[in-house]
């Protein structure tokens, strides 16, 4: 009960005026016995709430940035009307900040054998899953001068899933694939590429591709043409150490870098290639193998959904080893870490010789807009000062990735926005020259 007999009917005597008030208890029992009378029913006539039968339905996932409406049924067993506010608890995170108010209270009737539907709407701002917290009611009476309070715990769960906001890219992804996929066939041949068709010689070709014993049944020359193998093997790798937790702009590197690998998985089964996906920091944090070109998608995304930056080192010799057990048979391994020069210098140069010798190395790492801009500001002393310290962190970067590249490994440097797009071009490249 949120307010008490006694405490209310002191509230209404201490209202009397002063010339009225006699403090003696046939005084109080003369002048306030209506009032007395009148709480007594009203609390008599507040629905129980710990009688109320509550259950949930609705969403059970959503994207990040969209909303969910999560249903709560309301039945009232009792003879007594439920006139009541509800407040419907969540984490701070299911609504954006300065609605969460409006969003979880809600005024509900709910006739005396009958139930009621309530929606609570939630728009997270976060990734990951979102537990309830609990229910309360407050009922009140008719009069509303009494109340009864309770809350009940009606477990149900969100999860937030990654946004894909780089999915607007895959049309054009597509239509640059299909260029490479014997719709239009290409004419270079590399250790990934398989004979398509032949066709009359025109000049420009390749000289290379010329079939000899084909041009020696026509009255023209024939040239093979080629396009990419399918069903080969990329494994994402997500470094989810500290480096991955480094904001740049609203979210943290981690995020950008999911949002490359889904346009890129997306990408990869179209093309007909398998995808698996490995987080890894101290200890493996997500593994999806195996899936179908129809489930990977849905499948990775639900895995990277609870993925969250762990502040530790990455261990890049368990990081190595785990993507060799992953990938026992020669694939594209997509890395996506960071390239400062500390954590890659001395974590993941000295073990990297035995990832390159088996597989195809890409190393994709977010890049601070922030930085070219303060590259580029002049005007006064301290634009200049961090003028200065950006260009020097470019070239820290510079040749850190150069260093990679000297061990055979393709390196996509871009800011968050252009990564995604980045990456599938990377792979197209690669894809286009046969060295998958």
């Amino acid at each position: 009960m949120a307010l008490t007999g006694r405490t209310a009917l002191l509230a209404a005597l201490g209202s009397l005026p002063v010339g009225i008030w006699e403090p003696s208890w046939t005084g109080i029992l003369a002048v306030n016995a209506p009032l007395a009378v009148a709480c007594a029913c009203d609390f008599a006539l507040a629905a129980p709430v710990r009688r109320l039968r509550l259950t949930r339905s609705g969403d059970t996932s959503v994207r990040l940035g969209d909303t969910a409406d999560v249903t709560l049924t309301i039945t009232n067993p009792s003879r007594r009307p439920l006139r009541a506010h509800l407040r419907d608890a969540w984490p701070p995170s299911s609504w954006q900040p300065g609605t969460e108010f409006a969003a979880s209270r809600h005024e509900v009737t709910v006739p005396a054998g009958e139930r009621r539907r309530v929606t609570t709407r939630l728009r997270p701002t976060r990734r990951g899953d979102r537990q309830t917290d609990r229910v309360t009611i407050r009922s009140y009476g008719p009069l509303r001068l009494f109340s009864r309070q309770g809350t009940h715990r009606i477990p149900w769960s969100v999860r937030v899933l990654p946004p894909f906001t780089s999915r607007k890219h895959l049309p054009s992804k597509l239509a640059r694939l299909r260029e490479l996929d014997g719709r239009t066939s290409v004419l270079t041949r590399g250790e990934g590429t398989e004979f398509d068709s032949l066709r009359e010689y025109v000049p420009g070709d390749d000289t290379r591709s010329i079939d000899w014993r084909a041009t020696a049944r026509r009255t023209t020359v024939a040239v093979r043409t080629w396009r990419p193998e399918r069903d080969r093997h990329i494994l994402l790798v997500l470094d989810t150490g500290r480096t991955s937790a480094g904001r740049v702009g609203d979210a943290p590197r981690l995020d950008a870098s999911m949002d490359a690998a889904l346009l890129l998985a997306a990408l990869a089964s179209r093309a007909g290639d398998r995808v698996d996906l490995l987080a890894y920091d101290r200890r493996v944090r997500a593994l999806v193998q195996g899936r179908t070109a129809r489930d990977m998608l849905p499948s990775l995304v639900t895995a990277m959904a609870s993925l969250e930056p762990e502040l530790v080192e990455t261990d890049a010799r368990g990081l190595i080893a785990t993507a060799l057990r992953t990938a026992p048979r020669r694939s594209l391994i997509v890395l996506l870490t960071t390239l400062d020069a500390a954590p890659v210098e001395e974590g993941l140069l000295p073990v990297l010789p035995q990832l390159t010798q088996r597989h195809t190395v890409l190393v994709a790492s977010v890049a601070d807009p922030h930085i070219a801009r303060m590259a580029a500001a002049r005007g006064t002393i301290d634009a200049v000062y961090d003028a200065a310290a950006a260009a020097q962190a470019q070239s820290e970067r510079l040749r850190t990735a150069e260093k990679l590249h000297r061990h055979g490994v393709t390196i996509v440097d871009a800011t968050p926005d252009e990564l995604a797009p980045a990456l599938a071009d990377a792979y197209l490249t690669l894809k286009a020259a046969g060295r998958l």
